[in-house]
């Protein structure tokens, strides 16, 4: 094989088209996978639809997991016949916060990875550093992490993004204890294992916040213990009647930009941790009351990647799906073709699916 295929989208709105790449050996420190499965995530969407860049064309994808097949030299830490999980965001190890001890503030921790000659010699980006809506990938071997391969591929691809996000924003990053009330705004991938991230931390109530029924079903499956409608009621005022009128210690808003952070803001307690999961588009900005910031205290964080440390995250997320107390059957709505993957993109735009797999 001289190619491999990849989905590319070469302008804002584009066609998703699959298209020939040409091959090449790993060198230095990378590793070649073997895709087997590839989550489609809105992360993707974003950059597809030029509102998380505009450094077309993207090689789209980086939900991944598949089989180490080859090495480079300086490759250490992973072999040929591993089953991994690409991980976007692995810290440096080197610089300053890490050596401090602060690595969720590395500023290299998001895999950026050189361009990749197309076909027809045009330079793709691979979105995220991975560019994983293919047949293969190259990485280097800090950023693939070995898993159980009992772990089916299409739930170990969920591994790579969407899973370790929400949960890791209610586990690592907002810190959820069995004292905390915790509301969720937004019930797709990323809310709904913030929701089972929240569970598995004890927290004493679990608010699940959306417009769409079906996805407040799912939230409970996953440990919510209340549901609001966000489109039959103020979903601020309802959050505020299921507490007393005191608000929620924690909210994970894991939708992203302007209105929804409203919203969560409007949802605090004193004292409380409002946490940005979701995305903001460039250019999205917030007027924030800062008299009422204030008085209210507590504290405004992100979460990227839900602040997980790779090796040690993805293979606990790994082990609760195979004992069965993290229910990822539940969060898997269907599969894909690589060939199929533009009706993979589109019925996650409609809000039916909660995460959708290639395998290519």
């Amino acid at each position: 094989m001289t190619t491999y295929r990849a989905a590319v989208v070469r302008s804002a709105h584009g066609p998703v088209d699959i298209e020939a790449i040409p091959l090449r050996d790993p060198v230095g420190d990378e590793v070649a996978v073997a895709v087997t499965a590839c989550g489609l995530c809105h992360s993707d969407v974003h950059f597809m639809h030029g509102t998380s860049g505009t450094d077309f064309p993207y090689v789209v994808g980086h939900e991944v997991t598949g089989t180490v097949t080859a090495v480079g030299p300086d490759a250490t830490g992973t072999q040929v016949g591993d089953t991994v999980v690409v991980a976007p965001m692995v810290p440096c190890g080197q610089c300053r916060q890490c050596t401090g001890g602060r690595p969720a503030a590395c500023a290299a921790r998001l895999l950026r990875r050189p361009a990749i000659p197309l076909a027809d010699g045009t330079p793709g980006t691979p979105v995220l550093g991975v560019g994983g809506l293919a047949e293969r990938v190259l990485v280097p071997a800090r950023n693939v992490v070995a898993i159980d391969p009992r772990v089916p591929p299409e739930i170990a691809a969920l591994l790579g993004c969407g899973v370790p996000s929400g949960y890791g924003a209610a586990v690592n990053t907002a810190e959820v204890g069995a004292a905390d009330d915790v509301a969720v705004i937004g019930c797709g991938a990323v809310g709904v294992a913030a929701i089972a991230g929240a569970a598995a931390a004890g927290a004493a109530r679990i608010i699940a916040v959306d417009v769409n029924a079906g996805k407040l079903d799912m939230a409970r499956k996953f440990g919510a213990t209340d549901t609001v409608d966000a489109a039959a009621q103020d979903p601020a005022e309802a959050v505020r009647g299921l507490t007393g009128g005191r608000g929620v210690d924690v909210v994970l808003d894991a939708v992203g930009g302007p209105a929804t952070f409203g919203v969560a803001n409007g949802m605090r307690a004193t004292g409380s941790r409002l946490v940005v999961v979701g995305a903001p588009r460039v250019g999205d900005e917030f007027a924030l009351p800062l008299r009422g910031l204030f008085l209210t205290g507590g504290s405004i964080r992100v979460s990227i990647w839900g602040d997980c440390v790779a090796a040690r995250d993805l293979p606990m997320l790994a082990a609760r799906y195979l004992d069965g107390s993290l229910p990822l059957d539940e969060y898997l709505t269907g599969t894909f073709a690589l060939a199929d993957a533009a009706r993979g993109y589109e019925q996650l735009l409609s809000g039916q699916v909660l995460r959708s797999v290639v395998v290519p």
